[in-house]
């Protein structure tokens, strides 16, 4: 007899999906049955659903395919949870099947009951209860469909006895996401153009949305004069083989990026979603370009907004821009951002094999010995502030995270399915401490499904970016410390190559025999927990914050924090 599950297996196979993520219980039986009859789609088996989410999500966001996890019904749901907001907010396509209780038992308190549907509603894009077997397969092709035409979570919830159901019908569709061109009214291609030739100074900030739209906004930005400034989910796509480049804005951005914004007199966003308002110009005239319609002047006011996709519309523009003689604004901004990438670059070294060692050496010497083609995956929190100062793009790497949601504990998460959908590429975890503590389960994940991940630990036995908020805040800092292991035996007693480094000396050869490794692998580093990521530009408030906190702090008994403080971070860097 064919099931409900057999047919929803045999749908996802035709889809191209190679794995399911997730955890087995008894409502979600008959799909884990189906999935065994031929082992494809794939099985992998984490140790929390969260986990089994930032999987799909990770897989999704690299692949640009449809990704599929799995949950029993209750707790197995709820823990579905956050990972599915990161997938929704990452705009990446993945398909949930939420297993329910027994149909004939909803509504009546039953054990483990939960109202999925509900639950899941502001995380997706669809979201259905499957009652009986006759809504089968239409829903799943809707939520299928749903999901990598809106680029979003689909959930089908479905009653493990709707599950193993016999199939009304088992038509089997192939779901594949489509491609359009996109683009803006030739009135609105007109009037940017209009705008853009009148302005002197142009600033381009580019997002996610300008991936696949390289070469088209190089020259476009070389036609305009006009510096490229970058948000973080923008990093990967257009900051390498780029001229015009500099640097990134936002809270964990550099002076540069900032500086070119607030300079210009008209600025271009490209793709972007970029959240702080406080970091775009007041007086420039503005101009967004996007997709979706409803995204533009949500930031910041427009003067003009056009819906279109990055690469359609800057072709469309390229012909109507007037080739710009005057090139100070470029050359000023490339100036000041050569200035800040040298300062940046001073404070990523060995300090004379001092300890503990300082995170901008750790993260630039992953960048110096990872593979080409290396996937990265930061940790949120102050991992991802070294990843986007020190690692570097070339068009085949790729830099993924939880960067809109901002989640802790998606590093090796992610990492999972990452690896798992490209087992012959390199997958780096650039984890934090926190992070990794609060999914530890999931290393053991990593040898169950042979996934050798190269997990880079900062370590520096805190909450490290939620201390700093706390002092630019004016806060004594409380309730951030972490007592750790050495993750180096924890990880070898899983079955994973683990090193402890605490002297910068020893920090090259480790990464090497980690990355060289043929398996998983950890590198727990000790590094600085005083380390300053200050945001490019200071504001009075924070200013103030920090000399509060300085006057707190030793008013509580420990000012040798401030002298940690102090040697861990010489003037020249606060005055970057």
């Amino acid at each position: 007899m064919a099931t409900i599950a057999a047919n929803i297996v045999d749908t996802l196979q035709a889809s191209g999906v190679k794995r399911v993520y997730g955890i087995p219980g008894d409502s979600l039986n008959g799909f884990t049955e189906a999935l065994r009859g031929d082992g494809k789609p794939e099985w992998v088996h984490v140790r929390h659903e969260e986990a089994a989410a930032l999987a799909a999500s990770a897989e999704a966001g690299l692949t640009g395919q449809l990704s599929v996890c799995a949950a029993s019904c209750g707790p197995g749901n709820l823990h579905f949870i956050n990972g599915l907001y990161d997938a929704q907010r990452s705009r990446v396509p993945v398909l949930a099947i939420a297993a329910h209780i027994p149909s004939g038992e909803i509504g009546s308190g039953y054990f483990q009951e939960t109202h999925p549907q509900e639950l899941f509603r502001e995380c997706s894009v669809y979201c259905e209860l499957v009652s009986s077997p006759e809504q089968m397969p239409r829903l799943l092709e809707i939520a299928m469909r749903t999901a990598v035409e809106k680029k979003g979570v689909a959930v089908l919830v479905i009653p493990g006895d709707v599950l193993q159901a016999r199939a009304e019908s088992t038509r089997v569709a192939s779901i594949f996401p489509t491609e359009s061109s996109v683009l803006p009214s030739a009135e609105g291609l007109a009037e940017a153009a209009r705008l853009l030739n009148s302005a002197e100074k142009v600033t381009i900030l580019a997002g996610a949305g300008v991936a696949g739209a390289h070469a088209d906004v190089i020259a476009l930005a070389d036609a305009l004069g006009a510096p490229i400034v970058h948000a973080l989910r923008g990093k990967e796509h257009i900051e390498y083989d780029n001229p015009f480049d500099v640097g990134m804005t936002g809270l964990l951005g550099f002076s540069s990026g900032y500086r070119a914004m607030e300079n210009c007199d008209a600025l271009l966003m490209l793709g972007t979603d970029f959240p702080y308002q406080q970091f775009f110009p007041e007086q420039a005239v503005k101009i967004q370009v996007d997709l979706r319609g409803e995204q533009l002047g949500r930031r910041t006011p427009l003067d003009l907004g056009l819906v279109g996709t990055v690469r359609d519309t800057s072709q469309a523009l390229l012909s109507l821009i007037e080739r710009k003689k005057d090139r100070d604004h470029l050359e000023s901004s490339l100036k000041h951002y050569r200035k800040a990438r040298k300062g940046l670059d001073e404070l990523a070294t060995n300090d004379r094999n001092r300890a503990p060692i300082h995170p901008q050496y750790l993260a630039r010497l992953v960048d110096e010995l990872a593979t080409d083609d290396a996937v990265f995956i930061p940790d949120v929190g102050s991992p991802v502030v070294w990843a986007c100062r020190y690692l570097t793009m070339n068009g085949k790497r790729r830099m993924i995270g939880s960067f809109t949601h901002g989640t802790m504990a998606n590093s090796v998460s992610q990492a999972i399915g990452a690896q798992a959908s490209h087992p012959g590429r390199q997958v780096v975890a650039l984890a934090g401490d926190g992070g990794l503590t609060m999914l530890l389960g999931e290393l053991i994940t990593l040898t169950q499904n042979r996934l050798p991940v190269k997990i880079v630990l900062f370590n520096n036995s805190s909450l490290n970016f939620v201390e700093l908020e706390m002092k630019a805040a004016g806060l004594v800092n409380y309730g951030t410390d972490l007592t750790n292991p050495n993750f180096a035996d924890v990880a070898t007693a899983m079955g994973i190559h683990g090193q402890r480094v605490e002297r910068p000396d020893d920090l090259p050869e480790a990464l090497r025999a980690a990355f060289g490794h043929d398996g998983p692998a950890l590198i727990d580093v000790v590094t600085a927990r005083q380390e300053l990521s200050l945001p490019p530009t200071i504001t009075v408030e924070q200013a103030s914050g920090f000399t509060l906190y300085a006057i707190r702090t030793v008013l509580s008994g420990r000012g040798e924090e401030l002298i940690d403080l102090a040697h861990t971070n010489v003037v020249r860097r606060i005055l970057k």
